[in-house]
């Protein structure tokens, strides 16, 4: 069972070194890296690759670790019982599987994302340690222990908003996605946009990467909104004299793809008032 990538991932060889090790081991593989680097879908193109379901648990800031576990409904116990209601007598009606559940209890291997767990609270990871760890955990309601059939090949993707416990980092194999230099991101390109001009690809990625390069940026566009740059710029027919039109310290055409907030928007304003001021 080994990772390649895929005809729709590029995966760079220490990637896939990663992806294999983590299986190998049977740890859970963290992987850091900016947003919009593709750790999300790194997850489903394993499970793409190795034919096995994917299970996703999307974290966000309120989820706690139990809902992974399971979760308990007595509300609905209780008034189910002052109706008089026959399912009342079994507990097992009031608990609600969670993802964890749902991957220990499948009947075949699956890929389990845990996705952007650094949303969570700080003691969120430290609360999984245990069940990631043996790969089972013990419901109290029902006094049964569910453990994993077949132990799911875990991925668990972080922003890097916040650190990690100690304790959680000893149990997972790391890797960090750096960001796609020229080459590699010309090879992501053509799996989304296969037959574009290399003379409008060339010019377009060497003003993403000065845009990416300039001194006082907020925030840095990602490898998930130059593709949807290249797709409006070939949506509009432009060509690569286009691009070069304003100058090199213009705003790009269409920035709004890459520039997201008015800071760095500003910020190419002014150099290109200068640029002007100086010619």
């Amino acid at each position: 069972m080994k990772f390649q990538g895929t005809d729709a991932y590029v995966a760079t060889d220490d990637l896939t070194i990663a992806v294999n090790a983590a299986v190998t081991l049977e740890r859970p593989l963290l992987v850091k890296g900016e947003p919009g680097t593709g750790k999300t879908e790194l997850a489903q193109q394993v499970s793409r690759a190795l034919g096995l379901r994917l299970i996703e648990w999307n974290i966000k800031s309120t989820t706690r670790a139990q809902q992974g576990l399971y979760e308990y409904d007595a509300v609905s116990r209780l008034r189910d019982s002052q109706l008089g209601e026959d399912k009342v007598h079994d507990v097992a009606n009031y608990i609600k599987k969670g993802k964890l559940w749902e991957a220990f209890e499948a009947d075949e291997k699956v890929v389990l994302l845990i996705d952007e767990i650094d949303k969570a609270d700080i003691e969120f990871p430290n609360d999984l340690l245990q069940e990631l760890d043996k790969m089972e955990f013990f419901v109290y309601e029902t006094g049964e222990t569910i453990q994993a059939r077949h132990r799911p090949v875990v991925i668990i993707t972080s922003n890097n908003e916040k650190e990690l416990p100690d304790a959680f980092l000893r149990r997972c194999f790391f890797h960090y996605i750096r960001f796609p230099d020229m080459e590699t991101m010309k090879q992501i390109v053509a799996v989304h946009h296969p037959g574009i001009k290399e003379s409008l690809l060339t010019t377009a990625l060497t003003q993403f990467f000065e845009i990416r390069d300039q001194q006082g940026l907020k925030k840095k566009p990602s490898t998930s909104e130059v593709l949807d740059w290249l797709k409006l710029l070939l949506a509009e027919d432009l060509t690569a004299q286009d691009l070069k039109a304003g100058g090199a310290q213009s705003l790009p055409k269409l920035h709004g793809a890459l520039l997201k907030n008015e800071q760095d928007v500003h910020l190419f304003e002014r150099l290109a008032f200068m640029a002007r001021g100086q010619r």
